[in-house]
């Protein structure tokens, strides 16, 4: 799937790419244990929720998150639990109507797909012991698999925002003016751009600038990790003149295109393909929260936020986090001294999209409303 994404070179057929998304994001039930980030063997495993079901039918809106949260507290620790079919294709995936049993292995839970044969079935498939089983054909269209989460929470950052270093688009191409003297452009239009290495015919998008993402380093001098650039529409190069290129508006997204904005090569969605818990020391250690998106300040379940802790710094698509609010620092009132009190949990949330030095980040779950500046940690194994 992910060759097949990355051979993605054209937006022409916006609903085919839809599907590929979708279908990507299918692709992240991939939920069998991978060892390198699972449990430790002195960690004990997953309990289950108490009133979890015993049988649980897969309906049509579910998430894998939502479903996940119906057996365990903890949902991230779902991996632990799934007995996958490993001699099928893509055992990973749950659809609608599928049968979830809950079972037992060794005393210790296992949650597998039933066809037909109960927990029996589930534990001979999970521990490979198939010598009595037919082979079974299944088929479904792709895109109707469970999603990790809603891929429409998500979407207009998958596809059409991206994080540069500043100096990565200081000499880009940039939008001088339109063919009637109009301030604003949309599809249809062509405009002037000013730059160099520009091709007639090829598709190129266009973005817009947004706040760069300034923090203070341990040191307290300002720190500039990156530019938010936004896409906002699709152009296509149809004449040079010395180091101006028209260019033609096929496509717009959020909104007209202005003077001043960007015009570079269009990027290919970055989608979730794993789910799994971290390891404790994968990450480096103080990630914050630095925006809420589409927010002035909080952000709560379903919110987007970005995090300062991006690729450099260990992080992968699919990790799950959990937000703390900073504790307080209060007076001791018999001592007089100060001191610091232990964080507040706030919630979850999953990476879906990272940078070199920044992340996206999917609010899975909040109890309180998660600010800026909120702490981010691995989550811990132990229950």
């Amino acid at each position: 799937m992910k060759k097949v994404l990355n051979g993605i070179h054209s937006f022409h057929a916006l609903g085919l790419k839809k599907q590929l998304i979708a279908a990507a994001i299918c692709a992240g039930l991939g939920m069998s244990v991978n060892f390198a980030h699972a449990a430790s063997p002195n960690v004990s495993p997953p309990s289950v929720k108490v009133g979890a079901p015993h049988v649980y039918v897969v309906k049509k809106g579910d998430t894998l998150w939502d479903i996940s949260g119906k057996f365990l507290s903890k949902p991230w620790r779902w991996p632990e639990i799934w007995a996958s079919n490993k001699h099928v294709k893509n055992p990973h995936w749950i659809y609608p109507g599928d049968r979830l049993l809950l079972c037992s292995l060794n005393g210790k839970p296992l949650i597998g797909k039933d066809e037909g044969d109960g927990c029996d079935g589930i534990i001979r498939r999970y521990t490979g012991n198939t010598s009595n089983l037919r082979p079974q054909v299944r088929v479904e269209a792709l895109n109707n698999s469970v999603p990790v989460i809603p891929l429409a929470h998500i979407q207009q950052w998958l596809e059409r925002t991206s994080v540069l270093p500043a100096e990565a688009i200081a000499n880009t191409p940039y939008i001088l003016g339109t063919a009637d003297n109009r301030v604003l452009a949309g599809k249809g239009q062509s405009v002037y751009v000013r730059g160099k290495g520009l091709e007639n015919g090829q598709r190129y998008g266009v973005f817009r600038e947004g706040e760069p993402y300034i923090v203070l380093d341990q040191n307290g001098k300002k720190q500039n990790l990156g530019v938010e650039l936004t896409q906002v529409a699709s152009a296509v190069a149809i004449r040079n003149e010395n180091d101006i290129t028209t260019v033609e508006l096929t496509d717009s997204y959020n909104g007209e295109v202005r003077r001043g904005d960007r015009v570079m090569a269009e990027q290919d969605a970055m989608l979730p393909t794993l789910f799994y818990p971290i390891d404790a020391n994968q990450v480096k250690d103080g990630g914050k929260i630095i925006r809420v998106m589409g927010s002035i300040g909080t952000a709560a379940k379903n919110g987007v936020v970005t995090v300062d802790r991006g690729s450099a710094d260990g992080v992968e698509i699919g990790q799950v986090f959990s937000v703390y609010q900073d504790g307080e620092v209060v007076r001791d009132p018999k001592t007089k001294e100060k001191v610091k009190l232990p964080g507040q949990y706030l919630g979850s949330a999953m990476i879906f999209k990272s940078f070199d030095r920044i992340s996206y980040a999917y609010i899975l779950e909040s109890e309180l409303p998660i600010k800026l500046g909120s702490d981010i940690k691995p989550p811990r194994l132990d229950d």
